[in-house]
């Protein structure tokens, strides 16, 4: 504990993902005063198609979750 799991659109570099893991442990460590070996982060990428269903199940449907919400349409994606 703390697991990040991040959810986006594929098309990202394995470099860019990397880079946001490791900045994203970074933060972690920082704001929540925690050891490294205790932070684990997880990327998931999607098609356009396949983000209808995931933002439906994780941002529409979980509202009270959300710290940030997004100010799009998904379907914009399509």
């Amino acid at each position: 504990m703390p697991h990040i799991s991040v959810k986006m659109l594929e098309g990202r570099s394995e470099e860019q993902k990397d880079r946001l893991a490791e900045a994203l442990k970074e933060t972690l460590v920082d704001v929540l005063h925690t050891e490294e070996k205790y932070v684990s982060v997880a990327i998931e990428d999607f098609t356009a198609e396949e983000w209808q269903k995931v933002f439906k199940e994780e941002i529409t449907d979980k509202p009270d979750t959300l710290k940030i919400k997004p100010s799009y349409d998904p379907k914009s994606l399509l």
